[in-house]
């Protein structure tokens, strides 16, 4: 006899003091003047539903960078995001991701950690990531071409368990095709 599935939950609001600890509230309030730092992390419930706190998280990361840098810092970040909830383990139940981001005086760099696609083989067998072609009849699949397009530079640790996709956005977007588009 196959096993039902449980009914749905309802939605609820939650306080956003039980998400996020304390002493990272800055992180997400976009409202704040600009923190200096060099580095932050956070880590993400692999819920497509905790993407307005990716949002928020990297819109403080890039804040008093210009608009067009920030808004190509949080496409890029949302992406890696979101292929991380959606095309690893990281987006079944109980599962996160962490993004950390770095910035120095000539670029930011952000890198996802998820929970890979649960094979592990050995490290002297890595598998790495490659954008698909373009095709615009394709509904999905084009993150990994934007990311090779507008990221200055981009790669992944070529692990398949746990595995890593970092890119770097320098601050004067060379090596990006943002300026051309």
């Amino acid at each position: 006899m196959p096993l039902l599935a449980p009914p749905p939950l309802p939605s609820v609001t939650v306080p956003l003091g039980l998400v996020i600890p304390p002493g990272k509230e800055h992180y997400f309030d976009t409202t704040a003047k600009p923190v200096h730092y060099r580095c932050r992390s956070f880590e993400f419930r692999g819920e497509t539903a905790f993407l307005p706190l990716v949002h928020a998280f990297l819109t403080t990361c890039a804040a008093g960078r210009d608009p067009d840098y920030a808004y190509l810092f949080r496409l890029l970040g949302v992406e890696l995001a979101t292929n991380a909830i959606q095309h690893t383990n990281s987006g079944q139940p109980g599962g996160t991701f962490t993004l950390h981001v770095v910035r120095t005086p000539t670029h930011m760099k952000l890198t996802c950690s998820d929970s890979g696609d649960g094979r592990i083989r050995p490290i002297r067998d890595p598998e790495y990531l490659a954008p698909l072609p373009i095709d615009p009849d394709r509904e999905g699949g084009h993150g990994l071409a934007l990311l090779d397009a507008l990221a200055t530079t981009w790669g992944d640790d070529g692990r398949q368990a746990f595995r890593r996709v970092w890119f770097t956005l320098d601050h004067d977007l060379a090596g990006s095709a943002w300026p051309t588009l």
